[in-house]
């Protein structure tokens, strides 16, 4: 499985949720914390994330920034 992670700027985030509804595995909440404007902004809240992007995507304020890991190499049979 492809691993992923996701940097929100909280202070850029307003909690809109959208990145909530549109991720497939369910790995992102808001946080109990308020931002400097204070909204509830969005987090990692799961080990799950597949760098699928649908959160970055959604985001009307360009809050989310997605990070994919390298798939490791296949073993070459000798």
């Amino acid at each position: 499985m492809i691993k992923g992670t996701i940097i929100v700027a909280k202070d850029i985030c307003k909690g809109c949720e959208l990145c909530i509804a549109s991720c497939p595995v369910h790995c992102i909440g808001l946080s109990d914390q308020l931002n400097i404007k204070g909204y509830h902004f969005a987090q990692l809240i799961a080990d799950t994330c597949t760098g699928c992007v649908n959160c970055a995507v959604v985001c009307p304020d360009s809050a989310i920034t997605v990070y994919r890991m390298a798939k490791p190499a296949k073993k070459v049979a000798a």
